[in-house]
């Protein structure tokens, strides 16, 4: 009769609980992931300027503060207004979202009298009003949540950056990862971190910009706001500027003004379509190159539990998962290990 050894049933209950104990902080922290997030992401991007601070004689506790500061007006300023904004425009559209589906209809049923397809009697105006209710808000919705999800990412991030070297010592102490592996991810982790923190909001700038020259070119109501549309648009692949120049069409034509509607949409499929790749092509490949596919995975499942930021965080989570995949695969993965 075969026993199992001491040994063995000590690792496993040991395991037993840092499952038990890990899954109990995750399920807490949940609400609060997106600081957590965030911290771990600006702390990589302000590596690099912390070093040079501090190797012209700064102190530490005053180039981190200096730091924070800076990131604050460059990168959460923007965003706040950003969503105060949309907040705004996302309530009106809900709030009228009965005639802008009727609208809709109305261009579906020309459509259909070139066509013969009935596409517009299967549309469900009070349907359509409940969905956007119920999700455009959530986009921007969980001010408190933010607020304290904010106040955590630079409680951390401070201590990141003023305790660099002995934070990089815990985690080669503590994470049971092979040295040379754990340095491979941790630069594989910060190249996936710039790619999907400075890249993709880069790429989507960009073309937000190329999108307001549009509409003031064409005379469109609201151009900033549709320009910011465009900005979340372009981070979301498979969907891209449509996001925001389609809407303007179907609002064009039904207001009657033919030209702009055309203009409008040809300017988004040829214009900001083309710089969409030349983007693309200066900015991420410089970095490091992040799927479509890994962007879109993100998207859907970082927006439902970070809000507004999940557009940059559920890709960075996605990657993440992929780089624990890898970890997994370097240290138990190889054949010549296990002989």
């Amino acid at each position: 009769m075969k026993y199992i050894s001491p040994f063995v049933i000590r690792q496993l209950f040991v395991l037993l609980l840092i499952v038990l104990t890990g899954g109990l902080i995750v399920k807490e922290m949940m609400p609060y992931l997106s600081g957590v997030l965030g911290a771990i992401t600006i702390y990589v991007l302000l590596k690099k300027p912390l070093a040079y601070l501090l190797s012209h004689g700064w102190n530490e506790h005053l180039a981190a503060v200096a730091l924070m500061v800076g990131s604050f007006f460059a990168i959460l300023v923007p965003l706040v207004g950003l969503g105060f904004m949309m907040g705004s425009k996302v309530e009106q559209a809900v709030n009228n979202s009965e005639e802008v589906v009727k609208v809709i209809k109305e261009q579906i049923a020309k459509i259909q009298d070139y066509t013969g397809v009935d596409m517009g009697t299967q549309i469900d105006t009070g349907a359509v009003t409940s969905w956007l209710s119920d999700n455009l808000q959530g986009l921007v919705g969980g001010t408190f949540n933010t607020i304290l999800a904010v106040t955590i990412m630079y409680f951390l991030l401070y201590f990141m950056l003023i305790n660099t070297d002995r934070m990089k010592a815990t985690l080669f102490e503590y994470i049971p990862i092979k040295d040379g592996n754990l340095r491979a991810i941790g630069e594989e982790t910060s190249d996936k971190v710039k790619a999907n923190a400075l890249g993709i909001p880069m790429v989507a700038l960009g073309q937000g910009v190329v999108g307001l020259v549009g509409f003031l070119i064409f005379g469109v109501q609201d151009p900033f706001f549709w320009a910011a549309v465009v900005t979340i648009g372009s981070m979301v692949p498979f969907v891209g500027s449509a996001l925001g120049t389609v809407p303007v069409f179907l609002l064009s034509l039904s207001n009657g003004d033919t030209f702009q509607a055309w203009g409008i949409l040809i300017y988004g499929t040829v214009a900001i379509g083309a710089t969409d790749n030349v983007f693309r092509l200066y900015i991420l490949k410089r970095l490091d190159d992040v799927h479509p596919l890994i962007t879109l995975i993100g998207v859907l499942v970082g927006v439902p539990l970070f809000g507004f930021i999940g557009l940059v965080f559920g890709p960075l989570l996605v990657s993440l998962f992929l780089i624990i995949l890898k970890i997994y695969k370097n240290e138990y993965g190889r054949e010549e290990e296990k002989l």
